[in-house]
């Protein structure tokens, strides 16, 4: 029986990786959770996968939690070092599933443990994939897609030299504003972005499709994740998300994944790799699909997708502050604090002021992402309260 620790238990990925914990118990064993706020939900969690640790953002919330529990309580640990207290807890496979720069510290440190990982939180190699990769090899764990799309081009690289591999495609849905003129765009509210057509995320991430921006972050993520130059790495809008991602070899040949959008399917692909698990759920009917569609991303309405590759071009610290400065601009839009058009405005703004002021900078250790983390937070932050948009 596989041992589990779970970070991110009550988001979107958490509960689905539960779900999928459920449906095969007989397979895999929840020793370790990890949530922020909702000590309604984690509660519930608790009581159903009794793991032996749990971890939560604060003292407050860690005492709603004893008070729901009672005798059930686990032990509880808090805040940023409790999310590595669950990383490090001995479990076969961690399961990162939080949002954002929160899980770069934690993921660190549960492949410094030695645990192989299932990788949701794709600003973990945005922000810092060199550095990772180094202590994927130094420890000698594995690394195991589970966004959509990177796991479709892990899937068809199976059994494939990588030396063969001439270009990798990310498909993007389009999200909720693919067919809108940019001057609709410009006035989208926080509901219309939040409106995914084909797929149910957080809103983070959500917004982060809205923009296109998601496809600038897993540029980066697959640049790391697969080994490839950056210019072998490109997008294609497929607004059925049925295609997940493709990978072109040198002889011309495509291999794709194909699949219902239904993200228990890559989750259980990295939770039971090599093998696979016979999930219950709606299988794929192509002559019900009829067609398959792809067109060419439109920059002048979604300008956000290509400063990936402008982040990738830059110091190696560049990706980091791009994240960054898109995490404070879509928390502000959620907020009614900023306009749909000031993310990408602010994104803009602050990579580019720092590739004017740290060209040359390198990344060997977690500090070095952290310290341009923050500086470009203060930057967005700046060109937020100036109104930039």
């Amino acid at each position: 029986m596989k041992r589990l620790a779970l970070l991110g238990s009550t988001g979107s990925i958490g509960e689905q990786a539960l779900a999928v914990v459920a449906e095969f118990p007989e397979r895999f064993r929840v020793v370790a959770l990890a949530a922020g706020r909702n000590a309604e939900r984690l509660a519930e969690q608790v009581r159903r996968h009794r793991p032996e640790r749990v971890a939560v953002a604060d003292a407050a919330v860690a005492r709603e939690l004893r008070e729901r529990l009672g005798r059930e309580t686990p032990e509880i640990s808090l805040g940023p070092a409790g999310l590595v207290a669950v990383a490090e807890h001995p479990a076969e496979l961690v399961v990162a599933g939080l949002v954002g720069a929160l899980g770069l510290a934690p993921t660190l440190a549960a492949i410094r443990a030695g645990r192989d990982v299932a990788l949701a939180n794709k600003e973990v190699m945005v922000m810092a994939g060199a550095l990772v990769q180094r202590e994927v090899q130094r420890r000698g764990v594995r690394l195991l897609p589970v966004d959509s799309e990177h796991s479709a081009i892990f899937q068809a690289l199976a059994g494939q030299r990588r030396e063969d591999v001439a270009r990798l495609v990310l498909t993007a849905s389009g999200g909720p504003f693919r067919g809108w003129p940019a001057e609709k765009i410009a006035r989208a509210t926080v509901a219309e972005a939040l409106a995914h057509p084909n797929w149910s995320m957080g809103p983070k991430i959500s917004v982060d499709s809205a923009t296109l921006a998601n496809k600038a972050l897993e540029v980066i993520e697959a640049r790391w994740l697969f080994g490839v130059t950056p210019e072998q790495v490109t997008v294609v809008v497929h607004p059925q998300s049925i295609v997940h991602s493709l990978v072109e070899l040198v002889d011309g040949s495509v291999l794709a994944q194909l699949g219902v959008p239904d993200m228990r399917v890559p989750i259980a692909c990295a939770l039971a790799w090599p093998e696979r698990l016979p999930l219950s759920g709606a299988r794929l009917d192509l002559s019900a699909v009829g067609r398959l569609d792809f067109e060419l991303p439109d920059p002048k309405r979604f300008p956000c997708l290509g400063l990936g590759w402008r982040a990738l071009a830059g110091p190696e610290t560049a990706p980091a502050v791009l994240n960054a400065a898109n995490e404070e601009a879509v928390a502000a839009f959620l907020a009614g604090r900023a306009p749909f058009p000031a993310i990408a405005a602010v994104n803009e703004r602050v990579l580019e002021d720092h590739l004017a002021a740290h060209a040359g900078e390198t990344v060997s250790e977690l500090e070095d992402v952290l310290a341009a983390d923050a500086w470009a937070r203060g930057r967005a932050r700046a060109a937020l309260a100036e109104g930039v948009a």
